[in-house]
């Protein structure tokens, strides 16, 4: 075999080189038609239910893959195809059609949804949140692409202020943080945005959990950060809205992947109020490691 390190020095070594590349994409294809087969053994068994979206078994197999990588190729070309491979073998099981609520006038939040999800994945743009949350409620959609939250948004654009009311209608949970990958790269979009779904996410072993509060008007800052450090909850970071009317409304992100029956909620009741349990996320990978 031929030095890759070194140029070829003639047309014969270049079309050796060339028969070993193609030698290697046979390969790798019959790799790739090898694993959609398990995906498809995996589907029928049952063994996955009725939940073929697994944001956080798809975060363990990228990070298990770019902790291992090493050479020349970058770290996110191995990222972008395994996302798209992902996107593909989900799309096997369940028809995967995306709904974004676009509020940029770039159209940042599609190209993110994309990034994630697959540049061949049916999107549904909407310029509303309910819009796109009622295409995942009504099964047209698997999942809604949904801005990042802000203190400055208008009560109309905060979305997540609906997710505190889960008797009403199907209940969502955000499964995923998009984008996946930082820093960056140039020309890639600079969003960022929640997922939501009907099912809550799976864990990653790396996650972050997202609690919705209604509390008094008069709940300060400082009290409800000492609450959460009370009930030995490490909060990164809080919005808090005081809109018309004796009701506010909190969203923390607190460490590690919470269950409706974690016993720090129930604790955090009796400082403030029942939190509700708006989702959890895989922690996106920083650079070319976990």
């Amino acid at each position: 075999m031929a030095n890759l390190g070194s140029v070829p020095s003639s047309s014969l070594e270049l079309s050796q080189l060339r028969a070993e590349l193609d030698g290697i994409d046979d390969a790798l294809h019959d790799l790739l038609m090898r694993r959609a087969e398990i995906v498809e053994r995996l589907a029928s068994s049952g063994v996955k239910g009725q939940q073929a979206l697994r944001p956080g078994r798809e975060a363990i197999i990228i990070r298990r893959l770019l902790a291992r990588h090493s050479g020349p190729l970058p770290a996110q070309v191995v990222l972008r195809l395994w996302r798209e491979l992902l996107a593909g073998t989900t799309a096997m099981q369940r028809p995967l059609v995306v709904a974004v609520c676009e509020t940029d006038p770039d159209c940042s939040n599609t190209q993110c949804a994309r990034e994630h999800f697959g540049v061949l994945t049916p999107m549904h743009v909407h310029r509303t949140a309910s819009q796109a949350m009622a295409e995942v409620s009504t099964g047209r959609a698997a999942v809604a692409v949904m801005p990042m939250p802000t203190e400055t948004e208008s009560l109309r654009e905060a979305w997540w202020t609906a997710l505190l009311h889960k008797d009403e209608g199907p209940r969502f949970y955000i499964i995923a943080r998009l984008p996946f990958w930082a820093p960056r790269p140039e020309g890639a979009p600079r969003v960022q945005a929640f997922v939501l779904a009907t099912a809550p996410s799976d864990p990653s072993g790396k996650d972050r959990t997202l609690l919705g509060l209604a509390l008094r008007a008069d709940v300060s800052r400082t009290r409800l950060a000492g609450a959460m450090t009370s009930a030995s909850l490490n909060a990164y970071a809080t919005i808090l809205r005081r809109d018309q009317g004796p009701i506010a409304r909190a969203l923390v992100e607190v460490d590690g992947y919470l269950t409706d029956e974690d016993p720090r909620l129930a604790v955090l009741a009796q400082l403030l109020n029942r939190p509700i349990l708006l989702g959890s996320y895989a922690v996106p990978v920083q650079g070319g490691r976990s």
